[in-house]
């Protein structure tokens, strides 16, 4: 029985593809079990070549697929997605890598809890790694804020525990496959053609999950590269970025869990977090394109973070003093209350 498919978009990432795959292989359980899927979306450097190559060396143990035409990265998982044949589902990104025991550190907590949720903390991964950098702790990143080591059945919490930390990225999310659904319109999938996908989909994945096991060891290496495709922000990252959450909050609209004090909290100050990423570059100029006008860009922001938050501005500024957050809370102010230079 396959009882893990690990899924690898690949995108012109051949000064990398190796180190990724290399990862994994060294540490595929003798029984098997593991599927390893990746898919080449188009790319036009030797990434599909180097693909092909790697399978040779590894026969039998890599399936390969490949897209008519560039589709993107949500396209590129969704397929993965629909191709899968384990009961758990491991995004991997092609520049990342898996840390040593991962795959088996899974593994014992699939067969003793059988979750439908692992959690994973991470460590970043810099080509030269300097002193300010280890002191910001990036050896070992938390993924998720809440209860460790043990199987927990509580939604609200897992919910919660996410979106406090903001690691909302999918390859520290190990999901049952269960959870994602059919392919017909009604199962989970990434929206193609956005940015800022994970935000807008791993949440909506834990809305699903009846339980979780949090694991609080680095299993990836997140590479941190400078040319990556969020470097620069664009309008359209901006609004992406501010809506993300927008889903979520739809979807929870008349559920139980919105009612939890922590996940209310986590939800609005996630939604803050986006408001001040993408506002910082619309009122300091730093967007590559000039429409809509900022003034109207900014209002927009606004009114996503309003839809989002199940929290007003008001409301969120008074519950960050109650925890001593001031800092959170004046900067939360300062660029909710910010206008663009005309």
């Amino acid at each position: 029985m396959t009882w893990l498919s690990i899924l690898v978009p690949v995108y012109n990432v051949e000064r990398y593809l190796e180190e990724c795959l290399s990862s994994v292989m060294e540490q595929l359980p003798a029984e098997g079990g593991v599927q390893v899927l990746v898919l080449d979306d188009r790319s036009t450097d030797g990434s599909w070549q180097l693909m092909q190559q790697l399978s040779q060396r590894w026969p039998g143990r890599l399936q390969l697929l490949r897209h008519e035409r560039n589709s993107g990265l949500s396209a590129a998982r969704n397929t993965m997605v629909d191709a899968a044949t384990g009961d758990y589902l491991w995004f991997l990104d092609s520049d990342d890598k898996l840390l040593p025991g991962a795959i088996a550190g899974l593994q014992a907590i699939v067969v003793q809890h059988a979750p439908d949720v692992v959690l994973c903390d991470f460590r970043v991964w810099r080509e030269r790694a300097r002193l300010k950098h280890r002191l910001r702790g990036e050896g070992h990143r938390r993924s998720f804020d809440g209860p460790a080591g043990r199987l927990v059945r509580d939604r609200g919490r897992l919910l919660a525990g996410m979106l406090m930390t903001g690691e909302l990225h999918a390859w520290s999310k190990l999901s049952r496959r269960a959870l994602w659904g059919s392919a017909d319109g009604s199962g989970l999938r990434f929206p193609v053609g956005r940015y800022f996908e994970d935000m807008a989909t791993m949440p909506l994945m834990a809305l699903r999950a009846d339980s979780f096991f949090y694991e609080p060891r680095p299993w990836v290496a997140y590479r941190q590269r400078g040319n990556s495709i969020l470097a620069t922000m664009t309008t359209p990252k901006a609004l992406d970025q501010s809506a993300a959450l927008l889903p979520l909050a739809q979807a929870l609209q008349g559920r139980p869990e919105l009612q939890q004090p922590g996940l209310r909290l986590a939800l609005a100050h996630q939604a803050a977090r986006a408001l001040v990423g993408a506002m910082r570059h619309v009122c300091q100029g730093k967007l590559g394109d000039a429409q809509p006008q900022p003034s109207v860009l900014a209002e927009r922001l606004r009114q996503n973070f309003r839809a989002a938050s199940p929290l007003s501005p008001e409301e969120l500024a008074r519950a960050y003093l109650r925890r001593g957050w001031w800092l959170r809370r004046r900067k939360f102010l300062r660029w909710f209350h910010a206008m663009p230079a005309a």
